[in-house]
């Protein structure tokens, strides 16, 4: 008998149809003996209602009523869902963030979980139920209403089976796992049968939509395997856990976004402080700086050496942070400020970059041979990210898929580590 956490997003519990299927799924788990725990989001579609509601009425609502709205969507789920499970013959109870409790911070649309008391949810299980939770909310500590902002059911089903101590936690969303890139843009994209929390929340955070970030980082910390599947297809999915082999593959997947933005401050004097003097009023309206490239300019004054600083934003915040970056540099003296929306980032990511050199210079000859031209580069022990012209996305992400052979099945090789159990 194992203790399975179960995630299903808007899309897997969009109808009264597909929660009746979602319950004869959780059934066969618990007739096979398993105890299930299982998180759902509001049905597909209802959380931007009730915000079209409430905008109608306010266009600035109160962040505190907008989560008593809003955390109603998963209420709804849950009930049914409950429903459902009872209808087929098998034990179910729902519960909501506060009756868990799962105890938040009071950071109201962007909680974050500090703890949870799973003592309800384990009598629910010893009692023979199915527990069926809401996922993307919980209660702060003075006993108001969270959420947790979108995508927080993949962290509330994460946290709930670090905290419960669950052999594994499986994420069921349309797509039937992780795949080397998006197979819409390379249709012989290949799944993974595993990767490690650390290449996953490199992909998160470069763009791959299958996990929240959060999610993954919650997994990683706690030791929580993760595995992601198809609400509608049988299969194994992709496991997500610590790393305890050796692949021959140095690259696990591909990564990118469009939404990015290019700015570049030309002929700053490069004296201590300049990149806070550029980048903090930038920062102190919430504009998130992704890449940052400094280099030292062919001009120079008679007091300091010139730089050129350039670093990229959402497009979203394009306008607004070089409306911010023009001011401060007109206050440092800086020569120009120049700037591209309408650009994409590509990354590479794989922990085999660790021990394996050349990987850089392959890709830049793949990209060399398609006259792809590079407007930025940064790199960590696992990742390589360009930033390029939107225009050359698909051709850029099919030549690298081709030439890192991604569609290939890896070779496995045991690498006689033994993996930690416990985790920090």
């Amino acid at each position: 008998m194992a203790l399975i956490v179960q995630k299903y997003g808007g899309s897997s519990v969009g109808s009264v149809d597909k929660i009746k299927r979602i319950a004869e799924k959780v059934k066969r788990y618990r007739d096979n003996g398993d105890e299930v725990v299982v998180v759902v989001s509001a049905m597909g579609g209802e959380t931007d209602r009730l915000q079209g509601l409430a905008e109608e009425l306010d266009g600035r609502p109160v962040a505190r009523e907008m989560d008593v709205l809003l955390s109603t969507g998963e209420q709804v789920t849950i009930a049914l869902l409950a429903m459902a499970l009872r209808h087929l013959g098998a034990e179910a109870q729902s519960f909501t963030g506060w009756q868990v409790p799962i105890v938040s911070d009071d950071a109201h649309a962007k909680a974050r979980i500090q703890r949870i008391e799973p003592d309800n949810l384990r009598s629910a299980l010893d009692a023979g139920n199915v527990a069926v939770v809401a996922g993307f909310q919980g209660i702060t500590e003075s006993g108001e209403i969270s959420t947790l902002g979108r995508g927080g059911s993949d962290t509330t089903a994460v946290a709930l089976a670090a905290a419960l101590g669950a052999d594994e936690c499986q994420i069921y969303t349309d797509v039937d796992g992780v795949y080397t890139t998006d197979p819409r843009v390379v249709p012989n994209a290949r799944r993974l049968e595993q990767i490690t929390f650390e290449e996953m929340l490199e992909m998160a955070s470069l763009g791959s939509k299958v996990l929240q970030i959060r999610a993954v980082e919650f997994a990683g910390k706690y030791g929580v395997p993760l595995r992601v599947l198809s609400t509608f297809d049988d299969g194994p999915g992709t496991l997500i856990t610590l790393e305890d082999q050796v692949e021959e593959p140095i690259i696990s997947g591909i990564a990118f976004t469009k939404d990015e933005a290019q700015l570049t401050v030309l002929g700053v004097p490069d004296r201590p402080g300049i990149a806070y003097s550029l980048l903090g009023p930038i920062g102190e309206h919430n504009i998130e700086v992704d890449m940052i490239l400094q280099n030292v300019s062919g001009d120079s004054s008679s007091d300091y050496t010139l730089t050129d600083f350039t670093f990229t934003v959402h497009s979203r915040d394009f306008d607004a942070a070089k409306e911010l970056l023009e001011k401060s540099a007109k206050e440092l003296g800086a020569r120009e400020v120049s700037g591209q929306s309408g650009i994409t980032k590509v990354s590479l990511v794989g922990v085999g970059m660790r021990s394996h050199a050349n990987v850089a210079a392959r890709m830049f000859k793949a990209l060399s041979d398609e006259n792809i031209n590079i407007r930025m580069i940064s790199t960590t022990e696992i990742k390589i990210s360009i930033v390029i012209e939107t225009k050359y996305l698909e051709l850029a992400v099919r030549a690298l898929h081709d030439e890192f052979e991604l569609d290939e099945e890896p070779q496995r090789v045991d690498s006689g580590l033994t993996p930690t159990a416990d985790q920090d």
